[in-house]
């Protein structure tokens, strides 16, 4: 059995929060050894960890806390002391760790011989099917995405049109605007986002241009959403495109592509699907009326155009984790997944679609966790 050490706070660690599923502000000591599971940690945290269930606590009185205050030593020292007599009292001497793993700590466990593994995959793997609590708070991020969408919308259908320029109640309408009532929207949700997509026009080509300044009639405007539930701190993310007014002829045939490579891709979800077979369904789509794709780029020329990146990501405690759908995924879907189906078209100038679901990946096909319409009008 493979023995882990995990250090860090669970706002900052995605690894540790699986494991402890509350909010710790400070780092605490997590560690597994033959099947039991260590945490060290103060006092102050003790009585939520305990409601978990299933830990073995140490405080640090246990490890000599009082002792080495008595010495003198700082609170940067009586820390190091702790994890390193804490280490020896579990008697682990190898094990596997995340890669966000601080080096500090790193160093000083291996001066007294504790060999250290970083193993990505391993940690990936124990955080890619979601347990109850954590796919209940995804469902309820993505109410939230769904409810800030609705407020954008809002906002786009009562726009007026004053010589291109959009306005609501005689003020522009601007990304800033936009994003204000989304963000008070997620709160009311309890949810949040540091940051999130309102581009439009040329804007929308740049794939993670956050957006800014006034809006105009008839140009695409793409909202990427990724609230995270404050609860489970499990995030959505969900894409829509509107245009206020007539859509240019290419942009409503993007949308219609878009949309068709998003049905057809997210039919091809199951249990054992390839992430890039899955991927590859999009291409279909696109490639056969001349837009390039991943599988068309010229070699060594960066994509500029088309469809440019990826079709989607896992989705969990990170807004971006294992599995990937792409040109270059090894990844195999399983049952309990989450994963995005994103398909998007865009050039420089002109503008970018983008369309995007979260889906949950099933045994026989997948449970679409987005409910919203995908009308280019809003």
């Amino acid at each position: 059995m493979t023995d882990v050490l995990i250090y860090g706070d669970t706002v900052r660690s995605s690894e540790l929060r699986h494991e402890l599923p509350i909010g710790i502000p400070d780092p605490v000591l997590y560690a597994e050894r033959n099947g039991t599971r260590h945490v060290l940690t103060s006092s102050m945290e003790a009585p939520r960890l305990a409601e978990l269930g299933g830990l073995e606590l140490h405080l640090w009185e246990e490890l000599g806390w009082d002792e080495l205050v008595a010495q003198g030593l700082d609170r940067a020292a009586v820390a190091d002391e702790l994890l390193r007599r804490a280490v020896a009292a579990f008697e682990v001497r190898s094990a596997v760790v995340p890669e966000s793993f601080p080096l500090r700590v790193a160093d000083l466990l291996r001066a007294d011989g504790v060999e250290l593994r970083v193993d990505r995959d391993y940690f990936d793997d124990r955080r890619r099917v979601k347990s109850e609590a954590e796919l209940a708070g995804m469902r309820r991020a993505q109410r939230a995405a769904e409810a800030g969408m609705d407020a954008a919308r809002d906002l786009l259908r009562r726009a007026d049109s004053n010589g291109g320029a959009l306005e609501v109640d005689g003020e522009p309408l601007t990304s800033e605007r936009i994003k204000r009532a989304i963000a008070r929207t997620f709160v009311d949700h309890g949810a949040a986002s540091d940051e999130f997509i309102v581009s439009h026009g040329p804007q929308s080509a740049i794939g993670h241009h956050m957006g800014a300044g006034e809006i105009r009639e008839g140009e695409p405007i793409v909202i990427d959403l990724w609230p995270r539930d404050g609860e489970s701190a499990c995030f959505a993310d969900m894409t829509r495109t509107f245009v206020v007014g007539e859509p240019p002829a290419e942009i409503a045939e993007w949308h219609r592509l878009v949309l068709e490579a998003l049905e057809r891709s997210t039919a091809a979800v199951r249990e054992g699907a390839g992430g890039r077979a899955v991927y590859d369904v999009a291409c279909d789509v696109f490639e056969p009326t001349g837009l390039p794709t991943g599988r068309t780029k010229r070699q060594g020329a960066p994509l500029e155009e088309g469809f440019f990146h990826g079709l989607g990501h896992g989705v969990g405690l990170d807004v971006h984790e294992e599995p990937f759908l792409g040109l270059t995924s090894k990844d195999v879907l399983r049952a309990g997944d989450v994963v995005t189906i994103e398909p998007g078209l865009y050039r420089p100038g002109l503008g970018g679609v983008r369309l995007e679901d979260l889906v949950l990946v099933t045994a026989d096909g997948a449970e679409n966790l987005t409910s919203y319409p995908y009308d280019l009008a809003p």
